[in-house]
């Protein structure tokens, strides 16, 4: 078996930095993409893998594995094989998305990016090898860009930034080193890896100032929303089970999905124990499925002033209302018309037009429709994430004088709302007889049916059994246990068999609540279903028969979850959907906290002077003698400021430190030259001046010199001149013995 050799110990000045820098700006652009999720795994796999392979090989100083010519016919190979990829490949990967052919040519185009690289890089040799996988490097992270919108992109962007610059440096010092007559540093020695670190340093600051300047720019630059791309995802995560039919089960299989569906920013915790954001509210069940109005019959409103689209008048509510509530929602693609809010919105802003883009560039075109169930749809859903704002007024959760309310129900109530399937279980009518027996009225019978619900059946996301032809029947009497589709669809429909108009609907729990950015975070595991029931003169009252789950402790990695999700927050906010509105917004911001501070410092330096000015006078007057101590300590420092004391102390301090350490430093001309100009100093200080015509040498020579002096200043000036021009070490401690010599001489006379 042949032996392994390794290559040649490395030569040239930074070419272990060059090459680490190269590595991680390649792993960092596959990275980028394969963690966009839009790859298929065996691509993920395998392109990872052999980036960090060949960072192995590289760190170990193995050579390269492909040859020039053999690389090329690899490219030329794969273009063969490109148009499949387009057709099959990719096609099937991405038979989901919106516009299939597009994105499947985009995912073969980036599956091309990725083999081209990993060939390239198994053949690198040379410095232009290096430029040209720093520019696919480039191109791998721009194709991440079109896949996500994540922050982790940002991550993973600084670290690109950071590795580019470091490439481009390590490689200019290495074409310069190559052309040099300097003979080269020799590898891994102490010299190199001072070297090393002083250019990581040079990179970190270039770095930091692109993303400095960089960010100046973003933040000022006018903003415009545009581009094909700006809100299109190739392969959109979709949430079933919020359309105009939802059967029994749907939101029990949402619901074991921990996704994040939407953010829901109301500044602070809203005090409101019903708080639910609703979604649709269904109608019409057929034993097995609940469906909402017909489409055809839905209203459309469009925006008025500043965008705003009216939904209902607050004065036509009924009942009282208890808290109005300001919200922004962040809602995923969720592949459904349906728009979420707390309870009945009264108006909402957004863009709702089946352009990309902000509201507030596309108000004109936006509009919403609503049904007579209050549900609100988004007919121009553009299966892609959007951003609206929200004004809702929550009623009084449950008013006890509703008992009093009447029972002779509006006709198009009872039409719409005491439907039931048929046949129906009589068991079930029954039933609710039967627990509503001691119950006086309609409030009161809905209260007594919530609450045996949740207390006689289990919750419970795993069913048992078939429910054959009749699943609310199975769960009722034999099973009793579901999720909160089951026990709403068993409240509502048994409300309609006591003549109580009633209705399920779909949404989500409040989530989580971040307090850090303000903000109620609803995964998919938070869909929910209850139900409403109608009272005259108080309107749809809100009731959930679905036994509350039980509540986990927050723990250390919630907590810092939830400072992930505000920056994820803010970037959504501030960064993907930045535009000239949220210029505005910032300039505004930006005036009127910069006034704010400097008042309040302002406020602040007075409030400190007074308090100072009040301490002194009053130390003064305790201590008399401080009358002359203060005229006469004023005078000195007058004076040492006068003859320039004060930088000639920190001088000769930063002298003796020089010399103190030179033994450390070797050669350093630049404290030979500080040491000689100590000696003119003292010499002057005799009488002695050196004319400018006059070089070291003949200055020591002259006669005019105090005899005494002349062997120390003679042997003082060789030195000098051996370490100012000939290279020689600095003898720091011989010249200090004989600037003491010079300095003790005895003056002549």
């Amino acid at each position: 078996m042949a032996s392994v050799t390794t290559a040649p110990p490395l030569t040239l000045p930074a070419d272990r930095f060059y090459r680490t820098a190269l590595f991680f700006l390649v792993l960092t652009s596959t990275l980028a993409i394969v963690t966009t999720g839009k790859l298929d795994p065996v691509t993920t796999t395998l392109a990872t893998s052999a980036v960090i392979y060949k960072g192995f090989r590289w760190w170990r100083g193995y050579p390269a594995e492909l040859r020039q010519t053999l690389a090329t016919r690899l490219v030329v190979a794969y273009l063969f094989f490109f148009p499949i990829d387009i057709l099959f490949v990719s096609r099937n990967f991405m038979g989901t998305a919106a516009n299939s052919t597009l994105f499947s040519a985009l995912l073969a185009s980036v599956h091309f990016l990725l083999f081209v690289t990993i060939v390239r890089l198994y053949s690198a040799v040379t410095d232009r090898d290096a430029l040209f996988l720093a520019m696919l490097a480039f191109a791998g992270i721009l194709a991440s860009a079109v896949f996500t919108i994540d922050t982790y992109f940002l991550a993973f962007f600084l670290i690109f930034l950071l590795s580019a610059v470091a490439v481009f440096l390590g490689l200019e010092i290495r074409r310069g080193a190559s052309q040099a007559i300097f003979p080269p540093v020799a590898a891994r020695s102490d010299r190199e890896r001072r070297f090393h670190r002083a250019l990581t340093l040079a990179a970190l600051s270039v770095a930091a100032g692109a993303v400095l300047f960089g960010s100046i720019l973003f933040f000022v630059f006018p903003r415009f929303s545009a581009g094909y791309f700006a809100h299109s995802n190739s392969q959109p995560s979709f949430m079933s089970g919020f359309s105009d039919n939802v059967e029994l089960g749907q939101i029990g299989e949402i619901k074991k999905s921990s996704a994040v569906v939407m953010r829901v920013r109301t500044g602070s915790r809203v005090n409101y124990p019903l708080l639910r954001w609703r979604g649709i509210a269904m109608t019409t069940f057929d034993g097995h499925r609940w469906s909402a109005d017909d489409p055809r019959q839905r209203n459309i409103s469009r925006p008025i002033r500043e965008g705003w689209i009216p939904l209902v008048d607050p004065t036509e509510l009924e009942g009282r209302p208890a808290v109005e509530i300001h919200f922004t929602v962040w809602l995923e693609p969720t592949g459904s018309e349906v728009v979420f809010a707390p309870f009945r919105p009264i108006a909402l802003r957004g863009n709702f037009s089946a352009e990309g883009g902000n509201y507030d560039g596309e108000v004109r075109h936006s509009y919403l429709s609503h049904d007579s169930s209050a549900s609100i749809f988004n007919p121009a859903h553009k299966y892609a994430a959007i951003r609206y704002d929200g004004i809702s007024v929550l009623p009084v959760a449950r008013p006890m004088d509703a008992r009093n309310a009447s029972t002779n129900y509006p006709t198009d109530i009872r039409d719409a709302y005491l439907q039931l399937p048929a046949p129906l279980d009589p068991r079930i009518s029954q039933l609710a007889s039967r627990i509503t027996a001691s119950a006086n009225s309609p409030l009161d019978k809905s209260i007594t049916l919530e609450s045996y619900l949740r207390s006689n059946f289990t919750y419970t996301l795993n069913l048992t059994g078939k429910p054959g032809k009749d699943p609310l029947s199975h769960f009722l009497f034999e099973v009793k246990a579901g999720h909160c589709e089951y026990f709403a669809s068993a409240m509502a429909v048994m409300l309609r068999t006591l003549k109580i108009p009633a209705r399920v609907v779909n949404g989500f729990l409040p989530g989580e609540y971040n307090d850090v950015a303000g903000d109620y975070i609803v995964h998919a595991s938070d869909a929910h279903s209850w139900v409403e029931a109608y009272f005259p003169g108080f309107g749809w009252l809100v009731f959930d028969p679905t036994p509350p789950a039980s509540d986990s402790a927050l723990s250390l990695l919630s907590r810092l979850g939830m400072y992930i999700d505000w920056f994820q927050l803010n970037w959504n906010e501030w960064v993907i959907n930045y535009d000239f509105t949220h210029q505005l917004v910032l300039a505004q911001n930006v005036r009127r906290n910069s006034a704010d501070w400097t008042e309040a410092l302002r406020t602040k330096f007075r409030s400190l002077e007074a308090h100072l000015m009040g301490k002194l006078t009053t130390w003064q007057g305790s201590h008399n003698n401080l009358r002359v101590v203060f005229p006469a300590a004023l005078v000195l420092l007058l004076f040492i400021l006068r003859f320039d004391w004060i930088r000639k102390f920190f001088l000769w301090l930063s002298l003796q430190w020089q010399v103190n350490s030179a033994a450390a430093t070797g050669n350093n001309p630049q404290l030979a030259s500080r040491l000689y100009s100590e000696l003119l100093r003292l010499l002057e200080k005799r009488g002695y001046s050196r004319p400018s015509t006059q070089t070291p040498r003949e200055f020591a020579a002259s006669a005019r010199l105090q005899a005494e002096l002349v062997p120390a200043i003679t042997e003082f000036t060789e030195l000098y001149a051996q370490a100012r021009f000939g290279g020689k070490p600095c003898v720091s401690l011989r010249l200090r013995s004989l600037l003491d010599q010079v300095r003790t001489a005895p003056h002549s006379r």
